[in-house]
């Protein structure tokens, strides 16, 4: 249990103190900072174990499932495989990470500290091998997400590279600010996602100029392979249904339709924006820590 030699300034701060004190935090604003973002982190973790079950939760439909036409690609061939090794990978990687920053456990359970950390870089190597399989048509598959995605995995994986050349040195504190910039920046995706729900919000209204080219493949799996519905918005398509395989149609984006593929529309038009100004955000954000917070190693 950390000792703080500085009497509390108030009743509240005595308080807070039995709290984060025998968790080895010494100062409140860095327990504050652990228990609103980690938990913001296992937060998202937890309520994405259930997409494990790619087929019967991920690509089974709904709001808060995967983009209308993503499982079409999901569901077949190398896809299928990095789907699982993402979510299989990055999950519990990022569920174990958030515990690392315990100061406590970091002290009083070496060994376990040691093991979980093996086990977190182990899995968010296989996470980020599922992200390169699956980058050509994740969340649109547009050339913007995929640098974004190409960046993000190549910035993690040398934060974890870096940290672990750090920790083999003995140079803890740079160990801790390099697993800290892989987490942060990480959790990009989180930022991402609700920068998104607005970008696409926005660009989404009746009329919109945004438009996005999709297979009419994937256009009927949106659909449920219903093929008067897709013939009827898209007369193209009847020739994709004659037994032509690679016709594409323009769709427009628009969220207030109702329609599947206008509203994947929408978010893959946003996605690419969303995502690389997430990163740069997290990045930053990473870094002002770092920098407003030095020698906070313990």
């Amino acid at each position: 249990m950390v000792v703080v030699a500085r009497p509390p300034a108030n009743a509240f701060v005595a308080a807070a103190r039995k709290v984060y004190n025998p968790l080895g935090f010494a100062k409140g604003y860095n327990f504050t900072l652990w228990f609103l973002f980690g938990g913001i982190l296992v937060g998202f973790i937890l309520a994405r174990l259930m997409y494990l079950d790619v087929e019967g939760v991920f690509c089974a439909g709904g709001s808060s499932r995967a983009v209308p036409g993503e499982c079409y690609h999901y569901l077949r061939g190398l896809e299928r495989v990095g789907i699982v090794m993402h979510l299989a990978g990055i999950l519990p990687a990022g569920f174990l990470a958030v515990f690392q920053f315990v100061p406590a456990i970091r002290h009083r359970l070496l060994l376990f500290h040691r093991i979980s950390g093996y086990l977190v870089i182990l899995l968010s190597f296989v996470g980020v091998a599922g992200v390169f399989m699956i980058a050509r048509h994740a969340l649109g598959g547009g050339l913007d997400v995929q640098s974004t995605a190409g960046i993000a995995s190549i910035i993690f994986v040398s934060c974890k590279l870096l940290a672990f050349y750090n920790i083999k040195k003995l140079q803890i504190e740079q160990h801790r600010a390099w697993m800290l910039r892989a987490w942060v920046i990480a959790s990009f995706i989180i930022t991402m996602r609700l920068i998104v729900l607005v970008m696409s919000n926005i660009i989404g209204r009746p009329g919109s100029e945004y438009f996005v080219v999709r297979p009419c493949a994937v256009v009927d799996s949106m659909f449920g392979g219903n093929r008067t519905t897709v013939a009827r918005l898209y007369p193209d398509c009847a020739a994709y249904y004659a037994g032509a395989p690679d016709i594409y149609v323009a769709i427009r984006a628009d969220t207030t339709t109702g329609r599947p593929d206008q509203t994947a529309a929408a978010f893959n038009a946003g996605f690419g924006a969303s995502s690389f100004l997430a990163l740069v955000l997290h990045t930053l954000a990473a870094e002002l820590y770092l920098r407003l917070t030095p020698a906070e190693a313990a």
